[in-house]
C-alpha cells in the first residue's frame, strides 16, 4: 500500500478504507456517550459526535500515512479528535467562564499523550460530572500510543502542540471582556518566532490538531526516522494548521456573530484583507510540504482543506463569504476545484442517506 499523491487515489481509500473505521468508532463511542449519567454532560458529548463528525473524517485522512499502522492511527485520531470536541462543547456552550475550570478539563488531552498517566478528575472545578467517558477516552489514546515503538521519538513533539493548543482554549473561552487581552499577551510570548503575524493568526494557528495526528500516523510506520519528528511539526505548524483553523473560522462567521463566539476572521479590516492573508497561508502551507517526506500528500491534505471547507453549505448561506470562497477556489488550481467539487457531491450523498428512514435504519 502507497500513500496517495493523487487526487481521485486520495479519495479512493478515503472513501473505502478510512471513513468506514471512523464511522465504527464514533458508532463505539457515542454508546459510550450514551451511558454518560449526567444529562448536561450527556447532551454535550452526544452533540460533539452528532454534529462534529467531520472532523473525525477530516483527521482521519492522515492515517493513510501509516500503511499498515492505519487501524490504529484511526483509533487514536478518533478517541483525541473526540476528546477535543467534546471538551470545546463543554467550555462553548457551559455557563463557566472559569479559566481554572477549562485549563481541569484540558489536562485531559495532554494526558491522553503521556503513556502511564493515570487520568484525573478532569470536572473538579465544575459541579456537573461523569465517571469513565473522558477518563476512557484518555485511556484509549494511550493504549495506541503504548503499541507504538516509535512514541518516544514524538512525544515532545506531540505535547508541545498540545500545549499550545490547550492554551488557545483556556484564553478563548472566559469572559468576552477578557479574551483579546489575554490572547494578545499570550501572543507577546511567541511573537519573536512568528514574526510575521498577527496575534489572531497564530491564535488559530495552535487550534488544529493536524499536526498531532501527522506525528502519530507516521510514528506507526516501521521507516519513520528520528529526525522526522522535528520536520513534521514545523512542517504542520503553524501554516498548515492555521490554513486549517482560519478556513474552519471563515465559514462559522454567521454563526458565530449569532452566538457571540470568538471567530478570528472577524479582526480582519475588510475581505480583501482576509482574502489576501488567506492566500498567504496557502502559499506558504504548500511552502512548508517541501521538506516533509511524501510532500505531494501534504499539497494535497492543503487543496483538501480549500475544497471541503469552502464547499460547506454554511458558505452559501452567507453572502460575503460565499463571494470569497468563490474567488479562493478559482485561484486555486484544478486539484482544488476537484475537492470542492467532491465535497459538495458527499454532502448531497450524506443528506440523502439521513433522510431515507430505510437506508438510516441499516447504517
Amino acid at each position: 500500500m502507497a500513500v496517495p499523491n493523487e487526487p481521485l487515489f486520495l479519495m479512493n481509500q478515503v472513501y473505502r478504507k478510512v471513513f468506514p473505521i471512523v464511522h465504527r468508532e464514533l458508532f463505539y463511542w457515542k454508546q459510550k456517550a450514551l451511558q454518560i449519567e449526567n444529562e448536561e454532560l450527556k447532551k454535550q458529548a452526544i452533540d460533539s459526535i452528532t454534529y462534529k463528525a467531520f472532523h473525525c473524517e477530516g483527521g482521519g485522512i492522515m492515517s493513510l500515512l501509516a500503511l499498515k499502522g492505519k487501524r490504529d492511527a484511526i483509533e487514536f485520531i478518533v478517541a483525541y479528535q473526540t476528546i477535543s470536541d467534546y471538551l470545546d462543547n463543554l467550555c462553548d456552550r457551559s455557563t463557566s467562564l472559569d479559566p481554572e475550570d477549562f485549563a481541569a478539563l484540558h489536562q485531559a488531552m495532554e494526558d491522553a499523550l503521556t503513556v502511564g498517566k493515570v487520568p484525573r478528575d478532569y470536572y473538579r472545578m465544575r459541579s456537573d460530572r461523569e465517571s469513565h467517558y473522558l477518563s476512557g477516552l484518555v485511556l484509549r489514546c494511550q493504549e495506541v500510543l503504548s503499541r507504538i515503538p516509535n512514541y518516544p521519538l514524538i512525544k515532545d513533539e506531540l505535547l508541545y502542540l498540545s500545549r499550545i493548543y490547550c492554551e488557545l482554549q483556556i484564553h478563548k473561552h472566559v469572559a468576552e471582556e477578557e479574551r483579546e487581552e489575554r490572547l494578545q499577551q499570550w501572543f507577546e510570548d511567541h511573537q519573536s518566532k512568528f514574526p510575521e503575524m498577527e496575534w489572531f493568526e497564530f491564535s488559530a494557528c495552535t487550534g488544529s490538531t493536524l499536526g498531532i495526528f501527522c506525528l502519530v500516523s507516521y510514528a506507526l510506520r516501521p521507516d519513520f526516522k528520528p529526525e522526522y519528528a522535528a520536520v513534521i511539526r514545523e512542517g504542520y505548524f503553524p501554516y498548515i494548521q492555521g490554513l486549517h483553523i482560519l478556513l474552519d473560522y471563515f465559514i462559522d462567521q454567521e454563526e458565530d456573530k449569532e452566538e457571540g463566539d470568538l471567530n478570528f476572521c472577524f479582526y480582519y479590516k475588510n475581505p480583501e484583507n482576509l482574502f489576501k492573508r488567506l492566500q498567504h497561508f496557502i502559499r506558504e502551507a504548500d511552502r512548508h510540504t517541501r521538506k516533509l517526506p511524501h510532500s505531494r500528500f501534504h499539497m494535497l491534505i492543503n487543496r483538501g482543506l480549500l475544497g471541503v471547507y469552502l464547499s460547506d453549505d454554511k458558505v452559501n448561506s452567507q453572502k460575503k463569504v460565499r463571494d470569497l470562497a468563490r474567488k479562493m477556489i478559482r485561484s486555486s488550481g484544478a486539484v482544488s476545484f476537484f475537492f470542492y467539487m467532491n465535497g459538495r457531491a458527499y454532502r448531497n450523498v450524506m443528506r440523502f442517506l439521513s433522510g431515507n428512514p430505510y437506508i438510516k435504519s441499516q447504517v
